[in-house]
């Protein structure tokens, strides 16, 4: 399947930035431009960050646009997808004003150096309609400001009234062998039908499956996961079942656990018969190399994950309780 976003080519899997801002100990920015620019090389072209991965002297944004001002020459090669529509105490703002201050931020920020190829809307403001959220940003496309309109984190429904306003380039949700939630909720079904690709954040499960994360104590202090509740108590450990038998399924494929989590992922393409592009993050060059390699799953080795799935279910919600309510919107 030929992969595009806003009508431009982009490789079958993404590069998720919010690691190299949104962290406690964000890499250096050589470290960094090392990240980028491998991911760049592996063909791993479109890029996904936000107004709100970091503080708001040091987001995704200043990282691209230093990024850019030193490579201006790959700026063309990039489809970059941004995610913003917060205020500043990360609630969804859907207001007219919301929308003008994020995007204008967006863009002065980024001076000039990087178009803005897909506005993500990071989160649903259930006190505007998002009707009306829709006509503010799709005034910017037709002005040429941004690319596109993207979704995130949003329910069936949502999708189902937005697709009647604009044009949606994008819906933005987590996917992995952890979150397989979209394909019982209609979001998958809903995208299938109007064709708007879906874009799979945390595709290894926020590091679970990545097979290095054996015990709570592999979490850093200070990580959001630590407040996870997949990542507590007993949840931790039935989940770290799964993560045993999908990495003995890796080994027999002769892959590592993320890369046939990723695996997993992009087949959904064929499964729903829509672009699914995982977005996998990472920090080092030797992460971008082993999370962009491409490893093809046959029927059989997907019905064999699948029956794992069935067999070890995931424990836990994704996200606290108060952050629950402000997804599947």
């Amino acid at each position: 399947m030929t992969t595009q976003l806003v009508g431009k080519q982009i490789g079958a899997i993404g590069y998720g930035l919010m690691g190299l801002t949104w962290r406690r100990q964000p890499p250096s920015q050589e470290q960094a431009f090392d990240a980028m620019n491998a991911a760049l090389a592996a063909g791993c072209n479109f890029w996904n960050g936000g107004e709100l991965y970091g503080p708001p002297n040091a987001n995704s944004l200043h990282l691209l646009n230093k990024y850019f001002t030193k490579y201006p020459e790959k700026a063309g090669q990039v489809v970059l997808s941004i995610k913003g529509g917060l205020d500043s105490n990360m609630h969804a703002d859907g207001s007219p004003e919301g929308v003008r201050r994020s995007v204008e931020n967006c863009l002065k920020i980024l001076d000039g150096k990087k178009s803005i190829d897909i506005f993500e809307y990071a989160r649903v403001d259930k006190r505007v309609p998002i009707e009306e959220t829709l006509k503010h940003l799709d005034e910017y496309v037709k002005a040429g400001k941004i690319g596109g309109i993207g979704l995130s984190e949003v329910s069936a429904a949502t999708i189902e009234r937005a697709v009647k306003v604009t044009k949606i380039a994008g819906v933005e949700v987590e996917v992995s062998l952890f979150s397989t939630h979209i394909l019982e909720s209609g979001v998958a079904e809903a995208c299938a039908k109007h064709q708007v690709p879906i874009v799979a954040y945390s595709p290894m499960g926020r590091g679970f499956l990545t097979g290095e994360v054996k015990s709570p104590s592999d979490i850093p202090d200070g990580d959001m996961r630590k407040h996870m509740p997949r990542f507590q108590g007993e949840n931790f450990q039935k989940n770290l079942t799964l993560v045993d038998e999908v990495s003995k399924i890796a080994k027999q494929k002769g892959c590592t656990t993320a890369q046939l989590a990723i695996a997993w992922v992009a087949q959904l393409s064929k499964q729903l018969a829509v672009p699914v592009i995982p977005i996998p993050g990472a920090t080092t060059v030797e992460r971008v190399a082993e999370n962009s390699k491409k490893i093809s799953l046959t029927s059989d080795e997907v019905a064999e994950i699948d029956s794992v799935l069935k067999s070890f279910p995931v424990s836990g919600e994704r996200y606290p309780e108060s952050h629950m309510s402000h997804v599947d919107v």
